[in-house]
């Protein structure tokens, strides 16, 4: 709430809570539907938790539908004067919008409301500067903010900064609006060549797991549909876990030892959301390039949810965007133990192979990791090696990097039956044992 509204509680608040209360701006969400087929109020329902989780009060909500957004106000003229009595009868500090506005009209509902207003690219931006905490994580939300607000960098271009009082140096000089804008383009520039340089970094460090040969297994999802907790299950992970969109921004890779006794590389990473800004997934590429370099992705499906289809089509959206879509991929129902029984059975019916489980309570754990395992046999070969007696190292290589289904001693060597990749099946094509035909 706002400042106002917390002093006439009635109890004096301490500086730490006065701060909180100026930061807790009153907000109203509004949503417009250019089609009759778009869920209107669930795109609201939505809206307002990000509104909340970026650290605004969401109090109202008003949506319309139109053909096409009003080019200038992006509303109506009715509705936008149902907004301006709404900000100013309910003490409203911000409005945030669910589309994408022009700085046109940013402009002017800022002129008509007298607040600020927001569109929902800057809001999740926002939330994603809230919960960077990598060196970079920061550095990739900065990217986005920049590439978001150059465009609309607002000046009076006429006035002029800089004034010449000498010959050569008379006429025209440069706008503070040409300033910012030339502040920002080089500082962009330096932003893309930091990236760079961790880019290369993750890189080398994928190709030190690719050379262990471990596969390697991605968590995808809605943001808050639990990743991270399955994820804490699963290993020693101990990420943050919130009920909040986009608790978790930096990738996050831990061992996860299969039944079979082989090791897998286990990794969470920003969740999506439908209609992620575009400027976030340029500016996180790198990031999301650790999905579009797994072995195979498990899709975490929030079952409790209202809409878990809608869900996971815009997880699709954005694997098709990064180049992922044709991964291997298991489904994971996830939440069951909120979730109605019949939207599970109608997943699990529609989705073969899906599984179902519940993160928080443990239950289904061990199908998950079950399924992780025979998804990843698709495509390994089982085969005998003959390992001499004086390469253990091969035999403890072969348990980390294989499945292991018998080994027996014999004559001068270790004879191993196991299951590996192809890639496994070159790098130990010396010890294979060559059956009689």
């Amino acid at each position: 709430m706002s400042a106002g509204h917390a002093g006439r509680a009635g109890r004096r608040l301490t500086a730490s809570e006065t701060d909180l209360a100026v930061v807790r701006q009153r907000a109203i969400v509004v949503g417009v539907a250019l089609d009759d087929r778009v869920d209107l109020e669930g795109g609201l329902d939505e809206l307002m938790l990000l509104t909340d989780t970026a650290g605004a009060e969401p109090v109202e909500r008003i949506s319309q539908r139109r053909d096409a957004p009003d080019p200038a106000t992006y509303l109506g003229a009715g509705k936008l004067e149902e907004l301006r009595e709404l900000v100013e009868g309910l003490d409203i500090d911000l409005v945030v919008f669910d589309g994408e506005l022009s700085p046109a009209q940013q402009r002017n509902l800022e002129k008509v409301l007298k607040v600020d207003v927001v569109d929902r690219v800057a809001l999740i931006l926002d939330i994603f500067a809230l919960h960077a905490r990598s060196r970079e994580g920061m550095l990739q939300v900065e990217l986005a903010q920049l590439r978001y607000r150059l465009p609309r960098l607002r000046g009076k271009g006429v006035q002029l900064s800089r004034l010449g009082g000498g010959i050569g140096t008379r006429g025209p000089g440069e706008t503070q609006l040409e300033v910012d804008r030339r502040r920002i383009l080089r500082r962009i520039s330096k932003l893309e060549g930091d990236l760079r340089k961790l880019s290369g970094t993750r890189a080398t460090q994928r190709k030190a797991r690719r050379r262990s040969e471990h596969a390697e297994v991605a968590l995808v999802g809605y943001t808050n549909a639990g990743k991270s907790t399955v994820l804490n299950r699963l290993t020693t992970a101990d990420v943050l876990v919130e009920d909040r969109l986009f608790s978790t921004l930096d990738p996050t890779v831990r061992q996860l030892r299969l039944p079979g006794g082989e090791t897998v590389a286990l990794t969470d990473t920003v969740g999506f959301v439908h209609r992620l800004p575009h400027q976030l997934v340029q500016a996180f590429r790198s990031t999301l390039e650790q999905v579009a370099g797994a072995d195979m992705l498990v899709h975490v499906l929030d079952g409790s949810t209202a809409d878990p289809e809608a869900h996971m089509e815009a997880v699709q959206a954005v694997l098709r965007e990064i180049g992922a879509d044709t991964l291997p991929v298991l489904i994971a129902v996830n939440k069951i133990d909120r979730a109605d029984d019949a939207v599970v059975t109608r997943l699990l019916r529609r989705y073969p192979g899906t599984v179902a489980l519940s993160a928080l309570t443990g239950e289904g754990l061990d199908g998950l990791v079950a399924a992780i395992a025979e998804q990843l046999r698709v495509g390994t070969t089982e085969v005998e090696l003959s390992i001499p007696f004086d390469r253990g190292d091969i035999v403890a290589a072969l348990h980390r990097e294989g499945e292991v289904l018998s080994q027996v001693h014999h004559e001068g060597a270790t004879l191993v039956w196991v299951r590996l990749s192809n890639a496994g099946l070159q790098r130990f094509a010396e010890f294979r044992v060559v059956q009689p035909r």
